[in-house]
Protein backbone atom coordinates (compact mmCIF):
# COMPACT_ATOMS: atom_id res chain seq x y z
CA UNK A 1 0.00 0.00 0.00
CA UNK A 2 1.35 3.60 -0.99
CA UNK A 3 0.62 6.93 -1.15
CA UNK A 4 0.30 8.97 -5.14
CA UNK A 5 2.46 11.79 -4.08
CA UNK A 6 2.89 12.80 -7.71
CA UNK A 7 0.25 12.40 -10.62
CA UNK A 8 0.22 14.02 -14.13
CA UNK A 9 -0.94 13.14 -17.72
CA UNK A 10 1.05 10.79 -19.71
CA UNK A 11 0.89 13.48 -23.32
CA UNK A 12 3.39 11.21 -25.23
CA UNK A 13 1.63 8.00 -25.62
CA UNK A 14 -1.18 7.23 -28.30
CA UNK A 15 -3.41 5.70 -25.77
CA UNK A 16 -4.10 8.28 -22.75
CA UNK A 17 -2.50 7.09 -19.81
CA UNK A 18 -1.52 8.62 -16.22
CA UNK A 19 1.97 8.85 -14.49
CA UNK A 20 2.55 8.50 -11.08
CA UNK A 21 4.91 8.57 -7.96
CA UNK A 22 4.00 6.65 -4.96
CA UNK A 23 5.33 6.56 -1.99
CA UNK A 24 5.46 3.26 -0.41
CA UNK A 25 7.57 4.31 3.22
CA UNK A 26 10.66 3.37 4.39
CA UNK A 27 11.12 0.05 2.69
CA UNK A 28 10.50 0.70 -0.78
CA UNK A 29 10.61 4.52 -0.85
CA UNK A 30 8.87 6.18 -4.05
CA UNK A 31 8.03 4.20 -7.02
CA UNK A 32 6.99 5.21 -10.50
CA UNK A 33 3.97 3.47 -12.30
CA UNK A 34 1.67 4.45 -15.56
CA UNK A 35 -1.55 3.12 -15.99
CA UNK A 36 -4.09 3.50 -18.33
CA UNK A 37 -6.98 4.71 -16.46
CA UNK A 38 -8.15 8.40 -17.49
CA UNK A 39 -11.60 7.29 -18.24
CA UNK A 40 -12.51 7.00 -14.59
CA UNK A 41 -9.66 9.02 -12.94
CA UNK A 42 -8.04 12.87 -13.76
CA UNK A 43 -4.68 13.41 -11.96
CA UNK A 44 -6.06 15.88 -9.77
CA UNK A 45 -8.57 13.05 -8.49
CA UNK A 46 -5.62 10.47 -7.80
CA UNK A 47 -3.37 13.35 -6.03
CA UNK A 48 -2.30 11.93 -2.00
CA UNK A 49 -5.25 8.67 -2.84
CA UNK A 50 -3.77 5.80 -1.08
CA UNK A 51 -2.88 3.00 -3.91
CA UNK A 52 -2.50 -0.92 -3.70
CA UNK A 53 0.40 -1.84 -5.75
CA UNK A 54 2.54 -4.61 -6.73
CA UNK A 55 6.16 -3.77 -5.75
CA UNK A 56 7.87 -6.58 -6.36
CA UNK A 57 8.06 -7.27 -9.96
CA UNK A 58 11.08 -6.38 -12.13
CA UNK A 59 10.92 -2.64 -13.55
CA UNK A 60 9.16 -2.38 -17.51
CA UNK A 61 9.43 -0.10 -19.90
CA UNK A 62 6.40 0.93 -20.76
CA UNK A 63 6.65 3.96 -24.31
CA UNK A 64 9.95 6.50 -22.96
CA UNK A 65 8.69 5.86 -18.96
CA UNK A 66 9.77 2.63 -16.46
CA UNK A 67 7.31 1.83 -14.67
CA UNK A 68 8.56 0.07 -11.14
CA UNK A 69 5.13 -0.99 -9.55
CA UNK A 70 1.98 -2.31 -11.13
CA UNK A 71 -0.93 -0.53 -9.73
CA UNK A 72 -4.02 -3.19 -8.71
CA UNK A 73 -7.53 -2.71 -10.85
CA UNK A 74 -9.99 -4.91 -12.28
CA UNK A 75 -12.11 -4.04 -15.25
CA UNK A 76 -16.13 -3.13 -15.16
CA UNK A 77 -19.00 -4.34 -17.18
CA UNK A 78 -17.21 -1.91 -19.85
CA UNK A 79 -13.96 -3.39 -19.73
CA UNK A 80 -12.43 0.11 -17.88
CA UNK A 81 -10.34 -0.03 -15.42
CA UNK A 82 -11.29 0.84 -11.74
CA UNK A 83 -8.20 1.22 -9.12
CA UNK A 84 -8.14 -1.06 -6.08
CA UNK A 85 -7.48 0.97 -2.64
CA UNK A 86 -9.27 1.80 0.52
CA UNK A 87 -12.61 3.56 0.77
CA UNK A 88 -10.82 5.60 4.25
CA UNK A 89 -7.30 7.31 4.69
CA UNK A 90 -4.91 4.97 6.31
CA UNK A 91 -2.64 6.01 9.09
CA UNK A 92 0.91 4.63 9.21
Amino acid sequence: MGTIIEVESHKEVQIPAIKMRIDFGEIFGILRSRAQITTHYSPESLHQQPEIAVVNFPPRQITPLHSEVLVLGAPNEEGEIILMGPDKPLTT
